[in-house]
Parts: C-alpha cells; structure tokens; sequence
C-alpha cells in the first residue's frame, strides 16, 4: 500500500448530491451564521484551508479528458459559473469525475502558505456515486488570460441571468502543462458545507490581468471568499 493509499482510508467520503452547490439564502458578509442554515457548516473537516505544512507522498499523476464545451454564463449572485456539455473527465482514484461547472472567487479561498491570490477558480466534478472532486487554481496579476478575456466577453451583469453562447468554447487550454498539486480532504465552501470532497490544489499559479480581476471583483462587489478554516489534524499531502 502507498503512502497515498494509506491517507485515503481516513478520507471522509459520502455520497453528494451536486445540487450542493444550488442557490440559498446565504451570504458572504456573515459566515459564520452559515451554520444555522446547515450544521455541516461548523464540522471538523471544512474548506478552504491555508496549504503549508505538507507530507510528500506518491501522488499519481493527475489526468484530465477534457473533451467538453463551455455553454453557458450564469450570474449566481454569490459567483459567476460556466457551465459546460458533457465530456469532461478528471482520472482520479482510479475512477471517473465528470466536469459539471466551473465557478471563481476574489480573493482566493484557499491559500498557498500563507498567501492569498486575486483569484480562484474550483472545477467540480463528480463521480457516478455523486462524491465531488473539486480542483482549484489559482491567478496571480499578470498578462492578460486569453480565455478569461473570451469568458469576460459574455459575462452576466444581473443575478440570476444566464447567458447561453451560441459559439461554444474548448476549456482544455485553460489547464496549465505543469499539472503538479497538493490534495487535503475537506468540504464544499458555501452552505451546506458538506464533507468528503475530494480537493486538488494545482500549484502553478496563472496569470489574469489586473483589468480582468477588477472587473469580476467589481461585478460581484464584494469579496465571495469564506474565511480560512482549522486544519484539526488533517494532512495535506503533495
């Protein structure tokens, strides 16, 4: 048994409905009443956390297949998500987690020793069992991002309104080629705040520029990050 397998017996696996990240009546200016909307929200194994002290284990290599198409921009009011065609597959755990959306915060909810990002974006995925697998990366100010300025282009202004492209989009480029990761256990990050979701951190940070971060900060209006959350024993391996 390899070092990974090992820490994956102490997963907390369950079986998640991806309507777990449905609307609600919740907000970002008072989290820590999240809890009275749903219990999980004050558990032990929450998201996001700040990744620093690591145990290197036998990671296996990440793979994606992401054959799929963004089709539509929905403004959530608490996010902006992209919604996308079927097809997109992450191999992880020798099985099967579909692409369901993709959605991004400002700043970063998880934090890379320490350091907090402009911008963060979570994949979500799930397997057949409905377990989720939810891969973040992050964006540090730089040059402009080709395919968040394709994305910007369709951006929803109003809560509520989705916008269907009429010329979908590959999403495989926004990946990068160094797909090296740390992976933690831990929880969705907004209401219910349920557990066993498997995290992916990959560790090259992109780049967005300054103009592309303003402008969905400035449509949100107001930072859609949950506060850092207690480790409480768990290991984050790399």
């Amino acid at each position: 048994m390899n070092k990974w397998n090992g820490y994956n017996l102490i997963m907390l696996l369950g079986s998640l409905s991806f309507a777990a990240y449905a609307d609600g009546n919740w907000g970002y200016h008072q989290p820590e009443q999240w809890s009275k909307l749903n219990q999980a929200c004050n558990g032990a194994y929450q998201s996001p956390i700040n990744i620093d002290k690591t145990v290197k284990a036998q990671l296996q290599p990440l793979r994606f297949s992401y054959n799929s198409l963004i089709q539509s921009i929905e403004n959530k009011g608490h996010t902006i998500q992209v919604d996308f065609s079927q097809g997109g597959i992450l191999h992880l755990d020798d099985d099967q987690f579909v692409l369901k959306q993709f959605h991004l915060h400002s700043p970063s909810e998880n934090q890379i020793k320490g350091k907090s990002y402009p911008l963060e974006i979570h994949f979500v995925h799930a397997n057949a069992r409905g377990e989720l697998a939810v891969v973040g990366m992050m964006f540090k100010e730089g040059t402009d991002n080709a395919m968040l300025k394709r994305m910007w282009q369709n951006l929803p202004k109003k809560s509520g309104e989705k916008i269907k492209l009429t010329d979908a989009q590959p999403v495989e480029h926004m990946l990068p080629k160094d797909l090296s990761y740390y992976r933690y256990s831990g929880s969705l990050t907004t209401p219910p705040c349920s557990e066993g979701v498997r995290w992916v951190i990959l560790k090259h940070i992109q780049e967005a520029s300054k103009q592309q971060i303003k402008q969905f900060a400035d449509l949100m209006g107001h930072p859609n990050n949950r506060p850092l959350q207690p480790l409480n024993g768990r290991v984050i391996v790399e």
